[in-house]
């Protein structure tokens, strides 16, 4: 398995969000020069949302990639287990339904949701696997699964040089902007260490999801996975 924590306990990762939460999208604006905004564009356009739909925004931290979802006229849950990334989010948009929630345990019921996606957070779930599992129990039947996350680019000259980034350089820029840089250096760690674009696919599958698919984004940086619960 995974290890998605890099062997930290789910309270000291979930201490480490609080941590950040108050400049987090600041930070990750800077770090990803900007591209964190594509990438939240291409979730919105894979889920496809409709009014009237029900998404879930697992790991939504301050709720940035769960506003789009309620600009096109879907009911989006926010979910994350760090209270102070929800606290930060709730002050933003008072608007949307912060949900306090473990990946391995969700406060809902079966078949609750149309569509549920997790951008850069399936790799902080103590079980990534589980995780998938658990997002499959409270999707409907059909319904769509959407996961964005950090991956390996498919050059190896550029992964040499994306993995010097993330090891070096990524940390100290986090010390200008971050509230808590040190937190950075779990983040590279943990990016590192995660699946392919083929391991992540794998893992969607032996979680029950059906018809996995992934497309590259920035060269391989990020991975967009896609899936359907089974009918």
């Amino acid at each position: 398995m995974v290890r998605a924590a890099l062997d930290k306990q789910p309270a000291d990762v979930r201490r480490m969000f609080d941590a950040v939460a108050r400049r987090y999208d600041l930070t990750n604006d800077v770090l990803s020069l900007g591209q964190d905004r594509r990438w939240r564009g291409q979730v919105v356009a894979a889920v496809d949302p409709r009014p009237g739909d029900v998404v879930l925004d697992l790991a939504a931290g301050t709720g940035t990639s769960s506003q789009p979802f309620a600009d096109r006229g879907a009911t989006v849950v926010p979910c994350d287990f760090s209270l102070g990334m929800l606290q930060v989010g709730k002050q933003a948009r008072p608007d949307l339904p912060f949900t306090a929630g473990d990946g391995t345990r969700l406060p809902f019921a079966d078949d609750t949701f149309d569509a549920v996606t997790i951008s850069f957070g399936l790799r902080n779930i103590v079980d990534p696997r589980a995780g998938l599992v658990e997002m499959r129990r409270v999707t409907r039947p059909g319904g769509r699964l959407v996961v964005c996350e950090f991956s390996h680019p498919t050059l190896p000259a550029f992964r040499t040089i994306y993995l010097e980034y993330l090891m070096r350089a990524l940390p100290a820029i986090a010390r200008t902007v971050s509230s808590s840089p040190d937190a950075y250096v779990y983040l590279a760690e943990s990016i590192r260490a995660w699946p392919d674009q083929r391991g992540l696919a794998d893992l969607v599958a032996e979680a029950g999801w059906t018809d996995p698919e992934w497309r590259d984004l920035s060269g391989g940086i990020v991975a967009l996975h896609r899936a359907r619960a089974p009918q």
